[in-house]
């Protein structure tokens, strides 16, 4: 009898927001009684869902920007969610857990070598977490193009996600995955997920108040007979952020507790996730994505970097932080490679191997010095990792959340220019340059449609805020 099988995949994500002056988080006062949006979420979602051991029973991500706060704040639910998907690598030879793009960034959105450093990035911390290589990697709202899956699979990706509507052929059958050819001979496997039990599973919260009703009313309907399925086995695949589970819609994660438990296998379905499922179904069909697609966007990626119909609001706002933040990225770049040029002479593989000393695995001065043209200076040295911390807030300032919602003036837009702020001010630091004017110039263009607040006084405001750092940072 052939299988029928499906998987829940979790994206399980926040921004960073953490003040980058401090690496707290502040106050915030919208998730009260909690501290913060992060604390609020855990409670609701990701401590629960660890508790009932759904993260070993779906597919899923979480985000980088997330589990270092995690891995901080609540160990034991940090190492329930990394011991779950090592139960499954010992049982099956394969874990359930997936890797993303370190900051969230759009990468058909990003440069060439952005990408390469979103995807490494968001690749090794993986490692460092689970020990292992990842098979997957979730892109940040599913924002695609070939350079990206080129990029993901030259570093050892195997397969990612995607909505239906991304696949350039209208007729395809999702209940399978598929190979995407690439350019030298490269390949990537894509599994689409189901749109309707997707969109039902997200915004219907009556089609999942019970689980056992939701498989037999929604899931079963989406498999084929055994009749019309020719004897082949399938594989349905509903996506969604993670935080429904519990977060966004209460009790959510008895929900899925129940969907896995019991409820999926009366009804004669197997849960599975999608490197499990490639053990013995390698894909056969090959498939072409419409680049520059997204899952939250039926716009393509234009959320993201100007006006489009998602947003009611004057979107505006969007097309100028996109101008002004690529400016200044441009200037960063200019600025580091100037600088590091005649002392290294890789910079730009030093500043993706950067992530290492990120995640603490290699101190910074010991890194400069194994791809250092020749012993440096003290001063050099401090003067290289400021220009790196630089780099590394500029990573942050494309962050998606920054430009997902109508209006300018909210936490995640406003955590972009802080992150701006820093970066160039760590320039300044290091190389006596200030990009500040340029900046505040460009920056004067974004004006929340609401309240007339300008992303230059957020700037200003982050820039003269008094900041003694680290000392050993000082040149």
């Amino acid at each position: 009898m052939p299988t029928k099988a499906f998987s829940i995949h979790g994206h399980f994500y926040q921004p960073p927001r953490e003040d980058p002056l401090t690496n707290l988080i502040p106050n915030e006062p919208g998730a009260a009684p909690y501290n913060n949006w992060n604390e609020k979420i855990l409670a609701e979602c990701y401590r629960p869902n660890a508790k009932l051991g759904n993260f070993g029973g779906i597919s899923f991500n979480v985000g980088p920007t997330l589990f270092p706060w995690l891995q901080s704040q609540d160990q034991e639910t940090y190492q329930q969610i990394i011991q779950q998907n090592q139960v499954n690598r010992q049982r099956f030879g394969v874990g359930n857990a997936i890797a993303q793009a370190y900051n969230h960034t759009i990468l058909p959105l990003a440069s060439s070598s952005d990408k390469a450093i979103q995807i490494y990035w968001g690749i090794t911390d993986f490692i460092h977490r689970f020990g292992h290589q990842p098979q997957g990697m979730w892109l940040p709202e599913t924002a695609v193009d070939n350079e990206s899956l080129t990029m993901m699979a030259n570093m050892g990706i195997e397969f990612t996600i995607l909505a239906p509507w991304q696949a350039e052929d209208d007729g395809f059958d999702p209940r399978e995955p598929y190979k995407v050819i690439l350019p030298g001979g490269k390949s990537i496997i894509v599994f689409f997920y189901q749109r309707d039990l997707s969109t039902k599973v997200s915004f219907e919260p009556n089609a999942t108040a019970d689980a056992a009703s939701f498989v037999n009313s929604e899931l079963a309907s989406f498999f084929f007979t055994d009749d019309d399925s020719q004897g082949n086995d399938q594989f349905i695949l509903v996506a969604s952020d993670g935080e429904l589970y519990g977060h966004h819609q209460h009790s959510r994660e008895q929900f899925l507790a129940h969907l896995l438990d019991g409820s999926s296998a009366s009804a004669g379905l197997t849960s599975t996730y999608p490197a499990l499922w490639l053990q013995s179904h390698e894909p056969t069909n090959m498939i072409r994505i419409r680049e520059r697609t997204s899952w939250s966007c039926h716009h393509g990626v234009l959320r993201w970097s100007s006006e489009c119909a998602c947003t009611h609001l004057d979107g505006r706002w969007k097309s100028h932080l996109r101008k002004s933040l690529d400016r200044l990225a441009a200037s960063l770049d200019g600025l580091y490679y100037e600088t590091l040029y005649p002392l290294v002479p890789k910079p730009r593989v030093l500043r993706q191997e950067y992530i290492h000393a990120m995640l603490g695995e290699i101190e910074a001065e010991s890194l400069i010095s194994e791809m250092a043209s020749y012993p440096l200076s003290k001063e050099q040295t401090k003067q290289i990792i400021l220009l790196l911390e630089s780099q590394r807030e500029r990573q942050r300032i494309f962050t998606s959340c920054g430009w997902f919602f109508e209006d300018f003036d909210r936490i995640e837009p406003k955590n972009v220019i802080a992150y701006a702020a820093q970066a160039v001010r760590l320039a300044h630091l290091a190389t006596g340059d200030d990009l500040s004017s340029q900046v505040e110039s460009d920056l004067r263009h974004v004006v929340s449609p609401q309240t007339g607040l300008t992303a230059d006084q957020v700037f200003n405001h982050h820039l003269s805020r008094d900041w003694e750092p680290d000392k050993d940072l000082l040149v």
